[in-house]
This record gives structure tokens, C-alpha cells and sequence, in this order.
């Protein structure tokens, strides 16, 4: 047999494999605790389910896996966006489950100007892409606004040249939704303040603006990052209300001026676009009506040198009835000869109308008018007599039936009359036995106070009360005992069953109300 191979002795501790990730957990933690590290987002597709966020921060030659707990992540300053070249300030640390290193993420700035124009960049180009900057969707503001919304801080220098620009050009109603310029809530706030003044009801307690203005003085790219957050452009590009963007001076660009409708170079040329000049409009009016009038004037000068030189060329009265004139007295010579010819041709009419009415034609006329009113006669007689002679068969049909009715009166009135006496007798029996009375007849007997009440209860008499008994044969006086009576309550009459009841109402004939009491009964 071979005798097996002894394993080497080794003063080297045996470590678990979780006492190993702890040891270099606490090394990493303790050799480098906060660190800042620059680099490129890579991996980043928004937060986990658990509200966590995982990404990669990389450069040319290596990668970092980074984390961002749900916590920290609603507090940063800058968010993470995918392509970002970032400054990550937080503490590096391994993960046990991986065999891998990370850096725990607690505040993310922009590496440089740079980054900030690339981030911007790559923002404007997906924007761009979903159509929010497009031209078609741009509208022009209104020429005279009677309510203008401005949207900017109500402390800074921006409102005051506003208001004073507006009050010198023409002056309208402003309404200032306050918001944060500068800082990590700007964004926020200024869409919000777009959306709240869209959401405004026109004709309501506060008036619907009729052109937003969204202001802001200059700075530097990293204060007006605000102005081209992506809830502003969309705030801006969603509005109903035609938006003017000042944001910064001339040279200064944000997002929100692609997605206005109009962009100004200063907040000064945004009031000068929403209004125009009041005193220009009244020298242009008055202009207008000066030259409305000459042009009246000129037009009717025209006008009346046109008729002049129109009735020039009229011909006179006396040309215009020369030849209606002359036609006048041509018909009036041949009148007299047309009035003769017409009338002998209406006596020739008269003639021939006459030819055809005369004696012998109305006297045939009125013979056959006479045979056919002899005709018509026949026939009426005819349907008198067949309606006389229906109308009698119909009433000896009804006398019939009338003498069989009134033969079977008689015993159909002894009949009811016999049924009805029987139904009398049942009463009478009925009210016998429902009398007290009857129940008086039986040995019973009717109490009755001094006013006439029946005493009901025992328990509501009390000694010296004077009472009235009432046997079947008459009525006895009574007074309650002295002292010492005990007045026990009567015991309670049995209820007659329901069975018994039904009983006496198949005698009768008549069924009483079940609910019905006797009485005796309480």
C-alpha cells in the first residue's frame, strides 16, 4: 500500500470567505474613505425599482461601478444622465456579493464647462428629435397682450425693467409668478409656474395671461442651468399660452429659448415685443384719419367733376319726349277706329254664345235635370224604406230580450233578497256575541268610575272611589274599600286562538280582522 501524502504544515491562520471580504472591506474604507473621482457616466437607465440608482463611471483605460442610495439620490444637485462627464465626491467600499469594489455616490458636480456644454448638447439633440423645437409649433405673440404673465424672481433688477419698459411703451395688467433663479430647484419652479398660468380658467378671480414672459438677468452657464432643465422645455413647448424666453443677455443660450415662441436677447427687448408703443400707435392712428379724410375729400371732388362731365353729354327734356310724344299722338289717331273694331267683335261673340243658349237647348236641359232628380227620389225612398224596416227588426230584437230580462227579475231580486237576509242574521248573531252585553248575560260584570269610564286596571283605584257596577239585569253603586283593602290586579283575560276566531267566522258567514280584540282583551 501506498502510504498517502502528508500535507505541508503552515503557520498561515485559515480565513472564511466572508472574514476575507470583511478584511477588505475595512482596508479599502480605511485607505481611502471620501474620494472625488472624474469620469464618464456609462450604464445609467434611470432608478431601480427599490429607488437606487446603478451606473458605471468610466475613462479611456478603466471603470468604476458606482451607486447611488434612494436617500442621496433626491438630494443631488446635478442628476445623473447617460454620456455625462461628472466629479463623483463619495466613499469607496466593496461588495461582497460581486468580489468587486464601488464607490458610494453622496453629491455629483459638472467636470468643467465642458461637460456642462456636452451635457446641454446631447439634451438639445433628443429634445429636438421628439419635436419640441420645431418651427411649425412656434405661434406669434399677441399684438396688444390686456394681461401679460411674468415669470422670474420678484426681487431682482429683471421685474423692475420690465415694469418700467412696459409703463413707458404702453402700460397693461402684469402678474408675477414668483420662482428661484438660480439653484437646484429652479427647473422646478419655473415649469410649474408655465404650467400653473396655462392651467389659470380665462374669465376666472385671476386672469388668464395672454403671453408669458420667462425672465432672467445674466450669469455664468452654470447659473442659468436652471433655464435648460428638460421640464422646462417641456413646460415651454406644451404651453396654450404664447411664451417669450429672456434669459441672460444676448450672448447667453438655454434650452427654453429652442422651445419659446419668441426668444429676446434681454428682458428689456421681451417688454418692448410684448407691446408695442402707445404714442407711435396714436401718431399712426392720427396719420390714418388725416389721410382717411384727404382720401374722402379727393374722392368726392372726383365724384362731382365725373357727374359734371356725365350730364354734359345728357340730351335735353325736350329730345327725350320728342319721340314718346310723337308715338302719343299716333295712338291717339287710332283709338277711335280700334275702339269700333272691338266692339263689333264682341257683338260677333255675344251672337254665337247667344246661337247656343237658346229655348230649345235650356228646355232640354232642364228635362234631363228633372229625370235625373225623379231618379235620385226613387232611390231615396228606396234606402228610406230598407232603413225603416231595419231599424224595426233591430227594436223587436231588443223587445225580446227585454221581456226574457223581466221574466227573470222577479227571481233574481228573491234571491238576493234571500241571500241578503241571510247575511243579516249572521250579523245580528255576530254583534250578540260580540256585545258586552251577551258577556254580561254570562255572569260578567262592567265597572265604571264616576264619570262613566270603564275601569280597565285594578291598580288606577284608590280607596274612596266612588263606582258604578253594571250587572245584565241592572246597576249597582260601589265604593272602594277603607284601609287595608289590597286592590289586586284582575288576572288577564286567555286570547282567544286564532283557530277559534275562524271558527265563528265560517258560522256568520263574515271573517273579522285577526288583530281584532274582545271585549275583555287588554
Amino acid at each position: 500500500m501506498v502510504d498517502p501524502i502528508e500535507s505541508p504544515v503552515s503557520n498561515n491562520p485559515d480565513w472564511t470567505v466572508s472574514e476575507l471580504s470583511g478584511a477588505l472591506k475595512r482596508t479599502v474604507e480605511d485607505a481611502f474613505g471620501h474620494v472625488r473621482v472624474r469620469g464618464e457616466i456609462s450604464g445609467f437607465r434611470g432608478q431601480h425599482s427599490s429607488g437606487h440608482a446603478y451606473f458605471s463611471l468610466k475613462d479611456a483605460g478603466a471603470r468604476l461601478d458606482a451607486v447611488v442610495w434612494k436617500g442621496n439620490f433626491g438630494r443631488l444637485r446635478v442628476r445623473p444622465e447617460e454620456g455625462l462627464e461628472v466629479v463623483a465626491i463619495g466613499r469607496v467600499t466593496t461588495f461582497p456579493g460581486k468580489s468587486s469594489y464601488q464607490i458610494v455616490i453622496e453629491q455629483i458636480d459638472y467636470a468643467g464647462a465642458g461637460a456642462i456644454m456636452a451635457m446641454l448638447e446631447e439634451r438639445k439633440r433628443r429634445l429636438a428629435a421628439e419635436g419640441l423645437f420645431a418651427t411649425e409649433r412656434k405661434r406669434r405673440p399677441p399684438f396688444l397682450p390686456a394681461v401679460i404673465g411674468v415669470v422670474t424672481s420678484p426681487t431682482g433688477a429683471v421685474i423692475r425693467d420690465i415694469l418700467h419698459r412696459l409703463n413707458d411703451r404702453f402700460p397693461r395688467r402684469v402678474i408675477v409668478w414668483p420662482v428661484r433663479v438660480q439653484g437646484d430647484t429652479c427647473g422646478a419652479e419655473v415649469a410649474a409656474a408655465i404650467r400653473g398660468f396655462n392651467a389659470l380658467a380665462p374669465g376666472g378671480v385671476v386672469p388668464r395671461p395672454d403671453v408669458l414672459i420667462v425672465a432672467r438677468g445674466g450669469g455664468s452657464l452654470e447659473d442659468l442651468l436652471g433655464f435648460s432643465d428638460e421640464a422646462v422645455v417641456r413646460a415651454a413647448a406644451e404651453s396654450d399660452i404664447p411664451l417669450i424666453a429672456a434669459v441672460g443677455h444676448e450672448t447667453d443660450v438655454t434650452l427654453i429659448d429652442f422651445a419659446a415662441d419668441v426668444r429676446a436677447p434681454t428682458p428689456t427687448a421681451a417688454a418692448e415685443m410684448a407691446v408695442p408703443v402707445r404714442a407711435e400707435l396714436v401718431a399712426e392712428v392720427e396719420g390714418l384719419r388725416a389721410r382717411m379724410r384727404a382720401c374722402m375729400t379727393r374722392g368726392h371732388d372726383r365724384r362731382r367733376a365725373d357727374l359734371k362731365a356725365i350730364a354734359r353729354h345728357l340730351p335735353s327734356g325736350e329730345a327725350l319726349l320728342a319721340v314718346p310724344r310723337q308715338r302719343l299722338d299716333i295712338a291717339s289717331q287710332r283709338l277711335p277706329k280700334a275702339l269700333r273694331a272691338n266692339t263689333a267683335a264682341h257683338r260677333l261673340m255675344l251672337v254665337r254664345v247667344e246661337a247656343r243658349f237658346g229655348v230649345g237647348r235650356l228646355n232640354a236641359l232642364i228635362e234631363r235635370r228633372r229625370e235625373r232628380f225623379t231618379l235620385f227620389a226613387g232611390r231615396l225612398d228606396s234606402a228610406l224604406k230598407a232603413n225603416a224596416r231595419a231599424h224595426g227588426e233591430r227594436i223587436g230584437r231588443a223587445r225580446e230580450r227585454l221581456g226574457t230580462a223581466g221574466e227573470r227579475l222577479p227571481l233574481a231580486f228573491a234571491r238576493q233578497l234571500s241571500e241578503r237576509g241571510r247575511r243579516l242574521d249572521a250579523l245580528g248573531k255576530m254583534l250578540n256575541a260580540l256585545s258586552y252585553q251577551g258577556v254580561l248575560a254570562r255572569g260578567f260584570a262592567l265597572v265604571r268610575d264616576a264619570s262613566g269610564t270603564p275601569v280597565r286596571l285594578a291598580a288606577s283605584l284608590q280607596n274612596g272611589d266612588a263606582l258604578d257596577i253594571q250587572f245584565a239585569d241592572g246597576s249597582v253603586p260601589a265604593v272602594v274599600g277603607g284601609p287595608g283593602t289590597v286592590v289586586k290586579p284582575p288576572t288577564p283575560p286567555r286570547r282567544r286562538t286564532a283557530k277559534a276566531r275562524d271558527k265563528d267566522a265560517r258560522e256568520t258567514g263574515l271573517r273579522s280582522p285577526p288583530d281584532q280584540p274582545t271585549l275583555f282583551e287588554n
